[in-house]
C-alpha cells in the first residue's frame, strides 16, 4: 500500500520511524455531470477573476481571506517552518482505557507501518506494550495543513492510529431529545429486550452495501443494453401514525424468529426469555381493574382454562352423585324384592304346616266317633 505520510513516532525518548497507510477506502460511486441534450460532460474551469484566464494547478496557491476581502498568500514552505513539533511526527501525550474514548471522535483511520529494519525492535516494542496495558495511547500529529488529534491501538500485528475530532468539535445535542417527559413500561423494555436477544449478532464481514451492489448492477445493465426499469414501489408515509407499542414488539419478535428458521415464531410473542431469543408472557393489566382476587377473566373471546376445567370438575362431581343414587335404588329394589319373595316362601310353608296338622287331628278323632255309636 502507498503511504500518504512520513514521519516517526515519538514515545518518550523513543523515535519509531513510521509511514502512514491509509486503512480504509471509499468505494461509493462517484457520477459526472452531463448536458441533457447531447450528454457531454459539463467541467468546471478554473478562471483567475483579476484576468479571466483559466489556470493550471501547478499555478494555484492557497491564500487566507480576511474580513475586508484582501488575500494573504500562505506557502507550503511558511507551513513547514512553524515551531510544531508534530510537523513530522506523532506525538504520544497519555495512555488511556480505551472506553473513555468518544465515538463521536472517531475520524479517518490508518495503518502505521515500521519504515526500515531499525524500526522493528521499538515499533514491537510499542505494539506489545499496548497489548498488555490494554490501553490506547493519544497523540498529536499534523496532517494536510493542520494539527490533529489521534488514537494508537493494537489492530492484529499492526499499531493502527484513529484520527480524532478535538474535544470543541464535538457539537452538544441540545434541542435534539424528545421533548416532553416520556414513560416506558417494564414490560415494553422487556419486549425489547426479547427483540434483541432474538436478532442476535452479526458478523461484521458478512454486511454489504445493497445499495452500491444495485447500482453496479444497473450501470452494468445499461452498457449491455439490457436495463429494465423496474416498477416503481409504493412506500407509505411513516409520519403522523399512531402505532401500538407493544403490538410493534411482538410482531417484530415473530418476524425476527422466523427469518433465522427459529421453531415457535408464531408463538414468539407468548414464550421465551432473553437468553433463548423468545418472549417472556406479559400480562397486560388495564388501569381501572380492581386487584382483589377474581376468576379467570376469558381471553381473546374464549373461556379461561380454570373456569372451563372448575365447569368439568362440577360437571363429573354431579355424574357421580347421580350413579351413587341409582346404585342405591338398584340395591334397594332388589333388597325388597328378595324379602318379599322369603316372606311368601315362609308363609307358604307355614300355611302347609297347618293344613297337615288339620289333616292328621281330623283322621284321629274319627275312629272315636265311630266307638261311641
Amino acid at each position: 500500500m502507498r503511504s500518504i505520510w512520513n514521519g516517526a513516532i515519538s514515545f518518550g525518548l523513543v523515535s519509531i520511524p513510521i509511514k502512514l497507510v491509509n486503512a480504509t477506502e471509499s468505494h461509493s460511486i462517484s457520477f459526472r455531470q452531463i448536458h441533457l441534450d447531447d450528454g457531454g460532460r459539463i467541467r468546471y474551469r478554473k478562471v483567475c477573476e483579476l484576468d479571466g484566464e483559466e489556470v493550471s494547478t501547478a499555478e494555484i496557491g492557497k491564500g487566507y481571506e480576511e474580513a475586508d476581502g484582501s488575500i494573504i498568500p500562505i506557502t507550503d514552505e511558511d507551513l513547514a517552518q512553524l515551531p510544531i513539533a508534530t510537523t513530522k511526527t506523532i506525538e504520544i501525550v497519555s495512555f488511556v482505557p480505551a472506553d473513555e474514548i468518544d465515538p463521536l471522535q472517531m475520524d479517518a483511520a490508518y495503518y502505521l507501518a515500521a519504515n526500515g529494519p531499525t524500526a522493528a525492535k521499538p515499533y514491537t516494542l510499542l505494539r506489545e506494550a499496548l497489548k498488555r496495558s490494554r490501553r490506547v495511547a493519544i497523540a498529536k500529529y499534523a496532517l494536510r495543513g493542520r494539527e490533529r488529534l489521534g488514537m494508537l491501538r493494537v489492530v492484529d500485528d499492526v499499531i493502527a492510529m484513529h484520527g480524532l475530532l478535538w474535544p470543541d468539535e464535538i457539537r452538544a445535542p441540545e434541542g435534539v431529545a424528545p421533548e416532553g417527559k416520556v414513560s416506558v413500561r417494564d414490560a415494553e423494555l422487556d419486549l425489547a429486550d426479547a427483540l434483541m436477544a432474538t436478532l442476535g449478532e452479526v458478523e461484521m464481514a458478512s454486511l454489504t452495501d445493497e445499495y452500491r451492489e444495485a447500482v453496479e448492477a444497473m450501470i452494468t445493465a445499461k452498457s449491455e443494453g439490457a436495463f429494465e426499469p423496474a416498477t416503481e414501489a409504493e412506500v407509505e408515509p411513516a409520519g403522523g401514525k399512531v402505532i401500538d407499542l407493544m403490538a410493534a414488539l411482538e410482531n417484530s419478535v415473530r418476524a425476527a424468529k422466523a427469518s433465522r428458521g427459529e421453531a415457535g415464531s408464531e408463538s414468539g410473542s407468548k414464550a421465551g426469555s432473553k437468553a433463548g431469543a423468545e418472549v417472556t408472557p406479559i400480562r397486560r393489566k388495564s388501569a381501572a381493574a380492581p386487584k382483589t382476587a377474581s376468576a379467570p377473566k376469558a381471553v381473546g373471546g374464549k373461556k379461561s382454562t380454570a373456569s372451563t376445567a372448575g365447569k368439568k370438575t362440577a360437571a363429573g362431581t354431579k355424574k357421580s352423585a347421580s350413579r351413587k343414587s341409582t346404585t342405591a335404588k338398584s340395591t334397594a329394589k332388589s333388597t325388597a324384592k328378595t324379602a318379599a319373595k322369603s316372606t311368601a316362601r315362609a308363609a307358604t310353608k307355614s300355611t302347609s304346616k297347618a293344613a297337615s296338622a288339620k289333616k292328621a287331628t281330623a283322621k284321629k278323632a274319627a275312629p272315636r266317633k265311630r266307638a261311641s255309636a
